[in-house]
């Protein structure tokens, strides 16, 4: 969270739905309790005005003295004059006004805007990224205390493993567990039998835990999204593209200059994977899980009838599993 000094505007974004819509309702609600009641929201879809904002901004209600603005950015660009608008926007906030903007999901480049800097210098932006795998036991007993409940690290784990990639079905699994069992430590067991399996994954997902060497996690991944039917050929992609980058990473010593890090887009959370990758696989391990990734390819395409894309795509796991060491 980056905090600025006109606390009348708050930008909130993220990559995790229930989080930005928790933190959207906590800035309304508190604007409501403090006397902010007229409300308008606007939409920057398709072919939107961005002479609304200003018009809204400078327009007088005869009905209330205070008012909550929202600005609503589902793409998360808004263009050349979207961007012009929000900066003059920013320079000249409204008296008497909340203002409230929701961008979804902001990359490194939507980070760097003109557009965003002058949110983020004249107001307060709220990050609501997913918790970790390694944070979500914690922002689950962190969720169970606030319903005077609690679980020992067991529990904590097994839920985490049910819900993993889904809190919005977390929150509700917690909300059960809250009418079904009374404040204090839960029993294990019953939990287990309470509890349905609600994890969500997605591609990046598998990508990820497979090239943080988390092998365990990447089966479990892989076998969601099997059971979701999801596209062979976007899994394969989206590891080969990650591989390539990775091979070429470790071929240039695992320093990456300007021009490979625009070729293969290494920045951020990517820039941090693909390096641990490239350090710790070696170039045949890159190498062949790529020849297995092509394999799975045409199983998925129907070109290797004899073969289960799926039983490919595991395979993967034991081609970039750290290696034996070799005797001596």
């Amino acid at each position: 969270m980056a905090h600025g000094d006109r606390p009348g505007l708050w930008t909130v974004l993220g990559d995790e739905p229930l989080l930005v819509l928790e933190a959207g309702d906590r800035i309304r609600a508190t604007a409501r309790a403090a006397g902010f009641e007229e409300r308008t929201v606007l939409t920057a879809a398709g072919n939107f005005d961005w002479d609304q904002l200003a018009m809204s901004g400078s327009s007088l209600s005869l009905f209330a003295s205070r008012r909550l603005i929202e600005l609503r950015i589902p793409g998360g660009k808004p263009g050349d004059a979207g961007s012009e608008a929000i900066r003059r926007y920013c320079e000249r906030l409204p008296d008497e006004t909340v203002t409230l903007v929701s961008i979804g999901n902001a990359d490194w480049s939507t980070r760097k805007a003109v557009w965003f800097k002058a949110l983020d210098a004249a107001g307060t932006v709220i990050d609501c990224s997913a918790p970790s795998t390694a944070d979500l036991p914690r922002w689950i007993a962190d969720r169970l205390a606030t319903r005077s409940q609690q679980a020992d690290t067991d529990t904590l784990a097994f839920l985490a493993a049910r819900v993993e990639g889904n809190l919005l079905a977390a929150r509700q699994e917690l909300d059960k567990l809250a009418l079904l069992f009374p404040p204090g430590p839960l029993d294990g067991a019953a939990v287990r039998e309470a509890v349905l399996d609600v994890a969500r994954y997605d591609p990046q997902q598998w990508v990820d835990a497979l090239l943080s060497g988390d092998m365990e996690r990447a089966g479990r991944v892989l076998a969601g999204l099997a059971s979701e039917a999801v596209s062979v050929p976007s899994v394969t992609w989206l590891l080969a593209d990650h591989l390539q980058a990775v091979w070429a990473l470790a071929e240039a010593g695992g320093r990456a200059d300007d021009s490979l890090r625009r070729t293969y887009r290494l920045y951020g959370e990517r820039e941090r994977l693909v390096g641990g990758a490239a350090r710790r696989l070696s170039l045949r391990q890159v190498e062949r899980a790529i020849r297995t990734l092509a394999m799975a390819e045409r199983a998925g395409k129907g070109l290797e009838p004899l073969h289960d894309a799926w039983q490919i795509l595991a395979n993967v796991a034991v081609a970039l599993s750290p290696e034996r060491r070799r005797a001596a």
